[in-house]
């Protein structure tokens, strides 16, 4: 369990604040995360990783000479947002291209992709290599579908020493790609995780059981079986490791022995005895072996082993001395400390909308106010739904994500902002706070529609339904799920294609809004027959055959509420 924080919502920005008090000799603190403390050569490739908290070392604990420039940290369990990425690759750009690693998760692909469209767009080069090393989570057919756990550090770390060696940004985004091509991780757990304030584990393991072929967020494994001994556990490792050994592969490979938050270094001791022993006895030349933290679970009791298969180049690599708060490897010279200061944050300034359309930003107050009501009262029921096949903080995310939003509306209402910008800044300051995929696509939805909002005048029902369909559109193409996915848009689509043919037969925004939520509703109730087949539920897709997808679920709640907030202000009557 976990047992100290203050307020649970602050648990993540807290405790960066504390780690960058600890370690101003390798990192400081940016928007977003932190980057180096220390100078890096002028025109060296940033290598930038990044993830939600409640993983350390990773990511912030790998920031330093050798390894990382930046990294982007997100709350718990929940992916940094666009504006975090972004915030932290500019800190972090040396002038020779930003390069991006991380995890596999939905969430972490959809906000690093954006903000490196952003950097782009800047001019500034950029490329991204997924880690995707978990053997459990997909077949080596679907390589692409897997998850990222503790091979983060095998690809993280070429990709570190690449960048110090002088590689260009096409070079080193290269070597990581090979480095995740040999990179293969397998683990088991004997407990979930419990995050700050909750009042149980995200998931429970039956006593004399482990998970087996786990994530590192609080998700169950994808099987069960009864707890081995120490020597059985190694044997189940590394057969299934060996299984997949890459093709080409020479024989030198690091062992990694990951503990996921609990677990006794004693304990992984004992298995590595039998891991060395069995991978000398396939007659391969271990190098460099590692037993310890790299990529935890919170408070999770497991283990996951990692095996990276090296080459020449990738052997040159691994000799590159590391010096980071969390991991060192080798004798560093000491660079001078960075005189980069913070950026200062400037006050944006309000768009000011004309007397009508303040007027309608009262409305659209009205309506975040009427959400972050409706997501207070749900927030259990909509962690509980998630907790089933995800990682139980569907529901925190929303919270975080909506009260953000209304302070934002209501501060933009303050100055004078007409309703596009009041709904404008209230998608921004969501996606940002909530982070994740959830914050990611609450975002895209409420920026479609404050695009149609305009600040002068009143917008029609039908301009109303044309920015939801455009927002329907935008998170298809931004998410690539698709109807039938088992996601948010299970519900979005038919509610935005209800309200668009009633708005279209005449119906006031009003009446059309209450027909087309009954549609939300009655389809994320639907969800519950559904596999899923997109986000971190699908590997666990069985396990939520019967419950409702908690993003579709959460969306019709939020379109009812809307719904009862325009009625009350009149916009039901023809």
């Amino acid at each position: 369990m976990t047992r100290l924080w203050n307020d649970p919502a602050d648990f993540a920005d807290e405790m960066i604040e504390g780690f960058v008090a600890a370690n101003g000799r390798y990192v400081r603190r940016v928007t977003g995360g932190v980057v180096r403390s220390t100078s890096s050569a002028a025109g060296q490739v940033a290598v930038v990783i990044g993830g939600g908290s409640g993983h350390y070392p990773a990511f912030g604990g790998l920031v330093g000479q050798g390894l990382a420039h930046g990294a982007a940290m997100g709350n718990l369990f929940a992916s940094p947002s666009t504006q975090q990425v972004y915030a932290v690759a500019k800190a972090a750009d040396q002038g020779g291209g930003v390069f991006f690693s991380y995890g596999n998760y939905a969430g972490d692909v959809l906000n690093f992709d954006v903000a490196e469209e952003r950097l782009r767009a800047d001019g500034v080069d950029s490329a991204t290599v997924t880690v995707t090393d978990d053997v459990a989570s997909a077949p080596l057919s679907e390589r692409h579908r897997r998850r990222g756990i503790a091979g983060d550090l095998t690809v993280f770390r070429a990709a570190g020493a690449a960048a110090e060696a002088g590689y260009d940004l096409a070079a080193v985004t290269a070597v990581a790609a090979k480095a995740n091509d040999r990179t293969r991780s397998f683990g088991v757990a004997f407990s979930g995780c419990t995050l700050p304030g909750a009042r149980a584990p995200l998931f429970a393991v039956p006593p004399g059981r482990m998970a087996v072929g786990l994530g590192i967020h609080g998700e169950p494994g994808i099987s069960e079986a009864d707890i081995p001994t120490a020597d059985e556990l190694a044997e189940l490792l590394v057969s299934r490791l060996l299984d997949e050994r890459p093709e080409g592969a020479d024989g030198r490979v690091i062992p990694l022995l990951n503990g996921l938050g609990s677990l006794k270094y004693e304990e992984m001791f004992v298995i590595y005895r039998r891991i060395a022993r069995l991978l000398d006895a396939h007659g391969l030349e271990v190098i460099d072996p590692h037993v310890g933290e790299y990529c935890t679970s919170f408070d999770m009791a497991g283990t996951s082993l990692t095996l990276f298969w090296l080459d020449d180049e990738l052997a040159t690599l691994w000799d590159t001395p590391v010096d980071t708060p969390a991991y060192r490897r080798g004798s560093v010279v000491a660079r001078q400390r960075s005189d980069a200061s913070a950026m200062a944050d400037t006050a944006e300034v309000v768009m000011l909308g004309d007397a009508v359309s303040q007027g309608v930003a009262v409305t659209v107050l009205a309506a975040v106010q009427a959400i972050v009501e409706t997501v207070d009262a749900h927030v259990d029921e909509l962690g509980r739904l998630d907790s089933v096949a995800g990682d139980g903080d569907h529901g925190i995310g929303m919270q975080r994500g909506s009260h953000a939003a209304l302070a934002a509306a209501k501060a933009a209402a303050a100055g004078g902002a007409g309703a596009g910008t009041v709904l404008e800044r209230a998608a921004d300051a969501w996606s940002d706070k909530a982070g994740g995929t959830s914050g990611a696509l609450w975002g895209v939805i409420l920026s479609a529609l404050a695009s149609k909002l305009g600040d002068a005048g009143a917008p029609d029902a039908s301009a109303i339904a044309a920015g939801v369909a455009a927002g329907a559109r935008n998170v298809m193409d931004y998410g690539k799920a698709e109807v039938g996915d088992k996601t948010l848009v299970d519900a979005l689509v038919p509610f935005s294609g209800a309200l668009t043919r009633a708005v279209d037969m005449g119906a006031s925004l009003g009446n059309a809004w209450a027909v087309a939520a009954d549609a939300a509703v009655s389809s994320a109730a639907a969800t519950a027959d559904l596999l899923p087949r997109m986000g971190r539920a699908r590997t666990h897709g069985q396990n939520s055959v019967g419950t409702p997808d908690p993003g579709a679920h959460s969306l019709a709640l939020i379109v009812a509420a809307v719904g009862s907030t325009l009625a009350a202000s009149g916009e039901d009557t023809p």
